[in-house]
């Protein structure tokens, strides 16, 4: 039987962080976590025959985060939104500014190049775990992290 302290809470974060790379907001990640932590919840008596619940888990949270991100893109932005992203702080400005080249980088990539990348390069799955979660083979999964690898190393070296 599920237990929700014990099988859910445990992947909260993982879950929030990859919502949070595919929809670039914050309160719209929590959304989304929160709905598939409902979702696990009220199909609780049929995730008993579900092989790996965490992939199950990440793969609903990916998915919802992409429909949510559709709709959003419908929309207009609006000031509220472009007053959410964070401002810089007396750090290594060089050091941010090249994280933010590379997260500008990443959302170019093809959303399944972009949640492989995030999963293994961020997460740290393996590469059978980021398969069941993408619904893919590991073949796949690797071919797409080296294209967003090549992708990301081409665009921060342009003139190679």
């Amino acid at each position: 039987m599920l237990d929700v302290k014990r099988d859910i809470l445990p992947l909260k974060n993982a879950m929030y962080r990859m919502a949070l790379r595919i929809t670039s907001g914050s309160h719209e990640a929590e959304d989304v976590v929160q709905d598939v932590i409902i979702k696990l919840w009220n199909m609780r008596d049929r995730l008993d025959d579900v092989d790996n619940l965490e992939a199950f888990a990440m793969r609903m949270t990916r998915n919802l985060a992409i429909d949510r991100r559709r709709m959003q893109a419908n929309r207009t932005e609006s000031l509220d939104a472009a007053m959410e992203q964070p401002q810089a702080d007396n750090g290594d400005s060089e050091a941010r500014e090249q994280v933010e080249s590379i997260r500008k980088i990443m959302q170019l990539l093809p959303e399944k190049q972009r949640s492989a990348m995030h999963l293994r390069d961020f997460e740290g799955y393996s590469y059978k775990e980021i398969a069941d979660i993408l619904t893919m083979t590991e073949d796949q999964v690797k071919v797409n992290i080296f294209r967003a690898r090549q992708f990301i190393k081409s665009k921060l070296t342009p003139f190679n």
